[in-house]
């Protein structure tokens, strides 16, 4: 049978957000304690004492490396600048025997237009794209074939550009997505290069999302 420190850290470990509070110091353990503890009780099979996961957790005592954070620091200070652009639809289809040949049609007809927006991924079963509404059309008339599963409008997205060092720092990412996260906007998808990152939004929460990311080195880390 597990000891109920290990079940505390098992529980921790499943909740970065958790585990960051804990490790600043700016969460009250025997609140969590009570909280946790009908999970624990279950896994253990008994009435675990509040006491016992109080210690538990602070046993735990998770730690961030204060070196990452400065080094985080120093690239979120350098974030470039911030590009916003409406009138996007998602769309996923199944992927098929076809689906490549019709992506390669649609990049021949955005061939020249610089200011359409366009992003696509291809996953095991299915292939997304994400395209300016202007392009619509071409869209429906070169997939018209293929199973559409979902299609989205009313988007926006938000790129960023970011400094060269970016590559050799982790946790960039997670310490920009946690502040969109803790807001409580939904990302629909994430799209990287090396020196850019792109979140897709709903229209209604774009206004927000911007403005975190436009302060988010006046943050803590």
């Amino acid at each position: 049978m597990k000891a109920t420190h290990v079940i505390v850290e098992e529980i921790i470990k499943k909740s970065p957000f958790l585990e960051e509070a804990l490790a600043e110091g700016i969460i009250n353990l025997s609140s969590l304690s009570r909280q946790i503890k009908p999970e624990i009780d279950e896994e253990l099979h008994k009435d675990v004492q509040i006491g016992a996961i109080v210690m538990a957790l602070k046993r735990l005592s998770p730690k961030f490396d204060p070196n990452l954070k400065i080094k985080v620091k120093k690239v979120i200070n350098k974030l470039g600048d911030i590009t916003v652009r409406s009138k996007i639809t998602y769309f996923t289809f199944s992927n098929s025997e076809t689906i490549i040949e019709k992506q390669a049609e649609l990049l021949r007809r955005l061939k020249g237009k610089k200011d359409t927006f366009f992003a696509f991924s291809q996953g095991v079963y299915e292939t997304t794209i994400i395209l300016s509404d202007s392009e619509h059309n071409d869209v429906d008339s070169l997939f018209k074939s293929e199973n559409l599963i979902q299609e989205t409008t009313g988007l926006s997205s938000i790129t960023i550009k970011l400094p060269s060092e970016n590559a050799d720092v982790s946790g960039i990412y997670y310490f920009i997505l946690k502040k969109i996260a803790w807001e409580g906007i939904n990302i629909l998808d994430i799209i990287s290069t090396t020196h850019e990152f792109t979140i897709i939004v709903n229209d209604e929460s774009v206004d927000r999302a911007f403005s975190i990311l436009k302060n988010i080195n006046k943050g803590d880390y």
